[in-house]
């Protein structure tokens, strides 16, 4: 079941480094949000605020409001662990478990989340996800090899297969086609069009044409602030803010 993302005035420090500046957006169940602007600008950063992976960074600190349909994700009474489960995180670099096998890849966060041990369980697991990341016919006879001799295209899937196996509600990504050829890209964009009928996604890209492709919707974010948030085609035909068009047609960025 899908859920709607709600930031609120979202301050994110980086010691003395005021790295994202009073964001406020929603990211609405069942779309694709796409999170577009030159590097350096905070896009990396809110995405990583809405699974709490800032916890793990030492000086980091976040101020704000951001919600998992109505609750609140940096309560102190709110398990970080619980919320990415529920919420998924697809790297910018493919990130399979290198000691693992294909298999043991899908089912390592189904695992450790209890969510079942029964074989039939795990091998209902590993192709009901596989199928789903188009990646079952390619692999369905060597699920027990290594996941490293996986390509790389292969292995972007592998990693959203394993993210989709603990069944979340929202799928975060980080620039998840920036390491990829155009066929690879292109596969996971298909992915990601048959994705959001179950899930709330959230892309962060440095590619505009990828952003208009994918995306229902798109925020534009220059110097750690939310500059604009409209549908994708107003942004991309008839933006509200001159910087938006400016970073659109090439002119900085």
């Amino acid at each position: 079941m899908s859920s709607t993302v709600s930031i609120k005035n979202l301050q994110v420090y980086f010691g003395s480094n005021h790295a994202v500046r009073d964001v406020s957006m929603d990211i609405p169940a069942t779309k694709v949000t796409a999170i577009i602007g030159p590097s350096g600008c905070g896009k990396s950063t809110v995405l990583r605020s809405i699974n709490r992976m800032h916890d793990l960074t030492v000086g980091a600190r976040v101020a704000g409001t951001i919600l998992l349909d109505d609750n609140d994700i940096y309560h102190r009474d709110t398990d970080p662990v619980t919320i990415r489960r529920r919420i998924g995180m697809v790297f910018q670099k493919p990130n399979p478990f290198p000691a693992m096998s294909i298999y043991d890849n899908v089912v390592a966060g189904y695992r450790l989340n209890g969510m079942s041990t029964k074989k039939s369980d795990l091998d209902a697991t590993v192709e009901d996800c596989l199928i789903k990341v188009s990646l079952w016919e390619e692999v369905k006879d060597r699920l027990n090899i290594s996941a490293m001799s996986l390509s790389g295209g292969q292995q972007q899937r592998l990693c959203i297969a394993r993210t989709i196996a603990v069944k979340p509600d929202v799928i975060l990504m980080d620039e998840p086609c920036s390491a990829l050829d155009p066929l690879s890209t292109l596969k996971i964009e298909e992915l990601i069009h048959e994705l959001k009928e179950k899930y709330t996604i959230a892309i962060v890209t440095h590619n505009m044409q990828q952003a208009a492709r994918v995306s229902d919707s798109t925020a534009f974010f220059y110097m750690g602030e939310l500059v604009e948030i409209d549908a994708t085609k107003k942004v991309f035909t008839n933006p509200a803010e001159k910087r938006t068009e400016d970073y659109i047609t090439g002119r900085f960025g």
